[in-house]
């Protein structure tokens, strides 16, 4: 797009599917660089990727000419595919629906960075969904409690 010129910094957010911790350390890193790829494949640009057994972080600068939703999708659907056909997980490998997605401006970009890439030492404190309704709140979402990601039922 001639003449468009944006700087969309977005903080993303997603859940396996019932919280369960199927991301092993064994294999986290190749995960990353997996996700790093469908989203530059996207034309996006990966700032910073980090995840804990049930769930994952990862900052993007975001480029207009695709949604937001449709980006989560598209790597949401291969990174949930590449996972299986590796036999990566002990069982199917799926993400929860839905996402948090947070925009930062440019001066918070480091700081937004070391937080994500401390998430083990921040959930040493506190757990993945108390985090997560910290983060609403601070942006000030409202949020409904059946929509915050489900556990097993």
């Amino acid at each position: 797009m001639p003449n468009t010129y944006t700087q969309i910094h977005i903080h993303l957010i997603f859940a396996v599917k019932f919280r369960q911790a199927q991301i092993h350390s064994s294999w986290k890193e190749r995960l990353h660089q997996y996700l790093t790829g469908i989203i530059q494949a996207n034309k996006h640009k990966v700032l910073q990727v980090e995840s804990m057994p049930d769930h994952i972080h990862i900052l993007i600068g975001l480029r207009p000419d695709q949604s937001l939703s449709s980006l989560i999708q598209n790597t949401k659907t291969e990174s949930s595919k590449w996972v299986n056909a590796n036999k990566l997980s002990a069982s199917k490998f799926q993400w929860q629906d839905g996402f948090g997605a947070f925009s930062h401006s440019k001066s918070q970009i480091p700081q937004v960075i070391r937080y994500i890439q401390n998430q083990e030492e921040h959930h040493k404190k506190k757990s993945f969904i108390e985090e997560y309704k910290f983060i609403l709140d601070v942006f000030g979402l409202e949020w409904d409690e059946k929509y915050i990601f489900h556990d097993l039922i």
